[in-house]
């Protein structure tokens, strides 16, 4: 007779060690008997992806709690990252808003009326790039904690936009400086036509921007002259017929175009018989050598020039401004 759990029983049928564990779900160890004789060739970990069975013999959906189970994680298609389609217009839409915005703040009305409000406009834009960095950034820090957090857009807003302030603020000074400026000077100043330089004195036109001179106006060539400070700065007469007039009040100038020391006046449309009007120099950095060359003018062809006015000579100066208008809003209208 076997000791207990080992051998075989009375009746000879053999006593199987591992029944009791195997009420409990176990399998048994590799190389183990079981009641036929037979050995399992799994073991007590079961087959890998065998199948389980239920009290009542038949196959179960689950797998059998020896296996090696099911990674479920291995075999399933990751989920695909949604495109946030807000973000990507508003990193596009953003500095585009931006640079129009600041390009006609600096090329407009508003520069020319109320600079401070101008440039408070455009510092403001600057500060609202400066927080988008700062945001990006902070974010960036969110994002080494969290990777589904990667504020890409916020990085890319950020770059454009202060790419779109830079060429805003050097497109919209450099349109202003050229084209806007210059015209808001010429509309703030009067329009006189039918000047007649014999009649009127320099003290009556004070106010003058555009000027039309009488028909038979012509410059008088011969009583040109040039002063030379780095650049030669050159003027000649606004005369009516041959008579002397009795002061030289209306001049019209031009930079290195005349030699300086000869009557060699040759600056635009200085020989165009259809010219007769002119536009009011507005550059103080150049008036002072305009009029120390009328200085030596007097000098020279012993003449006077008691109140001089400096112009520069145009067929249609009403056009020629208009034209700066329109190409300065071309240039904004283009970008």
């Amino acid at each position: 007779m076997a000791g207990p759990g080992y051998g075989y029983g009375m009746q000879g049928a053999a006593a199987d060690p591992y029944a009791a564990l195997g009420a409990q779900g176990l399998g048994k160890p590799y190389g183990a008997i079981d009641a036929k004789g037979s050995a399992d060739p799994y073991g007590a970990y079961g087959a890998v992806g065998a199948v389980a069975y239920d009290a009542g013999g038949f196959a179960s959906q689950k797998p059998m709690m020896g296996g090696m189970g099911e990674d479920k994680g291995t075999f399933l298609r990751g989920r695909r990252r949604r495109m946030n389609v807000q973000p990507l217009f508003l990193s596009v839409l953003v500095p585009w808003v931006l640079f129009s915005v600041l390009y006609a703040v600096l090329s407009f009305s508003i520069h020319y009326e109320a600079p401070v409000l101008c440039f408070g406009i455009v510092a403001a834009g600057f500060l609202a790039v400066v927080l988008v960095g700062v945001l990006a950034l902070s974010a960036s820090g969110r994002w080494f904690a969290n990777a589904e957090r990667e504020p890409t857009w916020l990085k890319f807003m950020f770059l454009a936009g202060l790419l779109a302030f830079f060429a805003a603020y050097v497109l919209g000074s450099g349109n202003y400086g050229s084209n806007m400026e210059r015209y808001y000077n010429m509309r703030n100043l009067n329009n006189y036509t039918g000047v007649s330089p014999a009649q009127m004195r320099g003290q009556q036109l004070m106010d003058a921007g555009i000027v039309q001179f009488a028909a038979g106006t012509k410059l008088d060539l011969s009583k040109s002259n040039g002063f030379k400070n780095n650049n030669v700065y050159c003027v000649a007469p606004i005369t009516l017929g041959d008579t002397p007039l009795a002061t030289y009040d209306f001049w019209v100038v031009g930079k290195n175009c005349c030699s300086g020391s000869q009557p060699d006046f040759h600056c635009a449309n200085f020989n165009n018989p259809h010219a007769n009007g002119g536009l009011r120099l507005m550059s103080d950095n150049d008036r002072p050598f305009y009029r120390l060359a009328v200085q030596e003018a007097e000098a020279s062809y012993n003449i006077k020039a008691v109140h001089p006015l400096f112009f520069e000579w145009s067929v249609e100066p009403m056009t020629t401004v208009e034209g700066w208008r329109q190409t300065g809003v071309s240039e904004y209208l283009v970008w």
